[in-house]
């Protein structure tokens, strides 16, 4: 990446070409797929198993806390070996976990164990596929293009999250509370064929540490995130933000849809319109750069995006609640879409080609156990105290989180990490 100043990343764009547009069409496919299931793990756990508030945080903790132990020694199998096959792979293992849900829903024996089993392979299988990607991402694409790149995908996880939910929601009143799995599970085998479809020659990574799938390969991830002064404070904060944030879905789910008693379109309603605030982060991320510095946004957005989720905790029945929720999300999302993208293309540049995809998995890990933990807690934590109090406790904790962000900045020009290749 020697030479690429911020102006080149900024000014860089337009197509990126055909082996990109293939990735992408791979990433949309899936992710609409996934946000079309949006919480249907939890929506099922209380409409068709009938399961309570410490039930349903119980599901959502174990899929992440054992999914990512699983996944831990992955991570540095993968950093060798050519990362397409391992997506290919880890796409039609989703694609065959999900199917049997609303097999076993058809013959009656569907069961919450089995929802357990499939959260904890969904979870490992996508900390795998999204390290993969990532290193996938960075051969593909320019240096200069990458927050382009980033931008676009941004741009589709948050049309997907707007338009999937409702889609959703409208699904499972017409056809029941499975169907929206099985259309994930499609979408992953669609996903599997774009991303074989890419097409170039993947040169398989020259082995520059131990082998072997152990788990102490993962290590390098972490200290090379916990030893950089750029990416340090950036992957504590994003992890305590995301599993802040990610704690309160299950209790908003039966807040929602059981003590409030909204009906399943009207609860993805609420989460799908205000995804329009990520289109617009997204899309703004590049302008926002060019005039104030990757820094800055980084910081202004970070601390931005925790402001809002405290007002969660006030929802109320009918019209009024659902306005206040999209009210609330639409300003989390808009400076999460900022956020994300700039956060996104700051991680790859700083990442050496031979260490993403364990610090990749790294973050991840951290992030999915990090998330496990304060679900279980909250879940707990609402058992006790009641689930708005759970809710507004999390809000309140956010808001202190932008302590750790980088507020004095190592690198405060952009451009000086980047022409040195962020090593």
């Amino acid at each position: 990446m020697a030479g690429v100043s911020e102006s080149d990343v900024v000014k860089s764009g337009g197509s990126l070409g055909r082996p990109f547009r293939w990735l992408w069409g791979a990433y949309a496919v899936s992710t609409f797929g996934t946000r079309l299931a949006f919480d249907a793990f939890p929506l099922i756990a209380v409409v068709v198993l009938h399961a309570g508030p410490g039930r349903v945080a119980a599901l959502a903790a174990a899929g992440l806390a054992v999914g990512a132990v699983v996944a831990v020694p992955l991570g540095p199998w993968v950093e060798f070996r050519r990362k397409r096959p391992v997506m290919i792979a880890t796409d039609l293992v989703r694609c065959a976990v999900l199917l049997s849900v609303p097999v076993a829903y058809a013959f009656g024996r569907l069961t919450f164990a089995q929802l357990l089993v499939v959260s904890v392979v969904m979870s490992a299988a996508d900390i795998t596929f999204r390290a993969a990607a990532g290193s996938c991402l960075k051969a593909l694409v320019p240096p200069g293009d990458l927050l382009t790149a980033n931008g676009r995908m941004e741009a589709t996880t948050w049309t997907a999250t707007m338009l999937g939910p409702p889609a959703g929601g409208a699904a499972i009143g017409l056809f029941g509370p499975v169907v929206t799995v099985a259309v994930d599970a499609v979408s992953h085998l669609l996903s599997a064929l774009g991303v074989r479809a890419v097409g170039t020659d993947e040169p398989r990574p020259v082995r520059t540490g131990p082998a072997g799938p152990r788990a102490g390969g993962l290590s390098a991830g972490w200290r090379y995130l916990l030893t950089s002064p750029d990416l340090r404070p950036l992957f504590l904060n994003t992890v305590v933000v995301n599993a802040l944030v990610m704690a309160t879905a299950p209790l908003l789910a039966v807040l929602m849809l059981g003590e409030l008693g909204f009906a399943p379109w009207q609860y993805g309603l609420a989460f799908a319109v205000p995804c329009v605030g990520g289109l617009i982060g997204s899309r703004l991320a590049r302008p926002l750069v060019a005039r104030f510095g990757t820094h800055r946004v980084l910081v202004v957005g970070g601390t931005l995006r925790v402001c809002w989720p405290l007002g969660l905790a006030f929802v109320r029945p009918g019209g009024a609640g659902l306005v206040l929720v999209m009210s609330v999300e639409l300003g989390l999302i808009t400076s999460v879409g900022v956020f994300n993208t700039v956060l996104a293309t700051r991680r790859l540049e700083l990442t050496p080609a031979d260490r993403v995809t364990r610090a990749l998995s790294a973050w991840t890990v951290s992030g999915k156990l990090t998330t496990a933990a304060l679900t279980a807690v909250w879940g707990l934590v609402a058992g006790v105290t009641g689930t708005r109090t759970a809710v507004a406790l999390a809000g309140v904790l956010l808001l202190a989180t932008p302590l750790l962000l980088p507020w004095r900045g190592h690198a405060h020009g952009h451009a000086r990490a980047v022409s040195t290749g962020g090593r």
